[in-house]
């Protein structure tokens, strides 16, 4: 299997980069994004695209893949719904819209968030504009669509949000984290059960396509893969 990546450089991309290169039947890794990762892996190959709404110039480069994970994201907090939209609807769509025409075959996952609003109606904006961005997508002709939102997540092996408020945040909550899994199985995911979920869904497809916390940590150990 041949993995688009985008957003490799977040903190959910960290985790799904590492699993995409340590699962064998993964051949080779494409990362998009403005900036390198900085992992030296014989199956990865970076590329440094300043401009996300436009993929012209690199087309030629974005062919042949038989899935895409689209990891990259922003927080809200403080954001402008017009600026957050450039972010979370007019960039997904952009590279979507390019990979459908170059690659009908492929299987697009876009990372979301728990709480997405998918009447677009509500009142909180970064759930409006979610929703807006999923029901597009889920629109195009792909292979396979599917959304995936995780609510809390842990982060695993070294990953970590680009956020500064977000990693003392994480750091804060290290401690509890495993108690809260306990407490709370279905509602707090690792960046390695996404990464995990993501190409086991990307090889069989799923049975819906919006998946909850809860589905999927059931689709990361569909293949009793530990995570």
């Amino acid at each position: 299997m041949n993995v688009l990546l985008f957003g490799a450089t977040g903190m959910v991309g960290q985790g799904v980069l590492r699993e995409c290169l340590l699962d064998p039947e993964v051949r080779r890794v494409l990362t998009i994004g403005r900036t390198a990762t900085g992992i030296s892996h014989p199956k990865l190959r970076e590329i440094t695209h300043r401009d996300l709404s436009d993929y012209n110039p690199i087309e030629s480069d974005l062919s042949g893949f038989d899935a895409c994970f689209f990891c990259l994201g922003i927080s809200s907090a403080g954001m402008t719904e017009k600026t957050y939209t450039q972010v979370t609807y007019d960039i997904p769509l952009a590279a979507a819209q390019t990979l459908v025409r170059l690659n009908p075959n492929l299987t697009f996952i876009y990372v979301s968030g728990a709480g997405t609003d998918s009447s677009e109606q509500g009142r909180s904006m970064w759930a409006r504009v979610k929703g807006r961005a999923e029901n597009a997508l889920l629109r195009l002709p792909f292979a396979g669509v599917y959304m995936f939102r995780p609510g809390a997540i842990e982060p695993r092996h070294g990953a970590r949000s680009r956020t500064a408020s977000y990693r003392i945040i994480y750091n804060l909550a290290k401690p509890l984290l495993p108690l809260l899994r306990r407490a709370f199985p279905h509602h707090i995911t690792t960046t390695e059960e996404i990464g995990r979920a993501m190409l086991v869904v990307a090889r069989r497809g799923a049975g819906k396509q919006i998946l909850e916390s809860r589905d999927i940590i059931a689709q990361a150990r569909a293949e009793n893969v530990p995570a």
